[in-house]
């Protein structure tokens, strides 16, 4: 799933971005770096649920995460914490993770409208 694939990138990107903080700041970039895990992290555990009121609910936690990702990394670029530089790469990929993941979500919520989602094995 692109969507996942791209939330890992964007853990990957951040984690060699804010692993610099000094110590004063290290919980604060470890919170940034965790919250940011976190959305490819229940973007998968819903995808391994049954019911799809429950994938929904996961990518709903999982878009929950890239507001909170970017309230973080923008605090960051305001105190000057970050460079612009890394900001914009941060917020470019960001932006195209939030954005697949409101699509999805309202894929998802269309084939449960419709009905269209089994939730057996068989």
């Amino acid at each position: 799933m692109r969507v996942w694939q791209d939330a890992i990138s964007l853990y990957v990107m951040t984690s060699k971005k804010l692993i610099g903080f000094t110590f004063e700041f290290q919980k604060t970039s470890s919170n940034a770096i965790d919250s940011c895990h976190s959305i490819s992290r229940n973007i998968a555990e819903g995808y391994c649920r049954r019911s799809i009121k429950e994938y929904l609910n996961f990518l709903n936690i999982s878009l929950a995460s890239c507001g909170e990702f970017h309230s973080s990394y923008y605090s960051f670029a305001k105190a000057n914490q970050i460079s612009e530089s890394d900001y914009e790469e941060l917020d470019k990929l960001h932006y195209k993770v939030e954005n697949q993941l409101l699509k999805l979500i309202e894929s998802l919520q269309n084939k449960k409208n419709k009905e269209y989602w089994m939730d057996s094995f068989e």
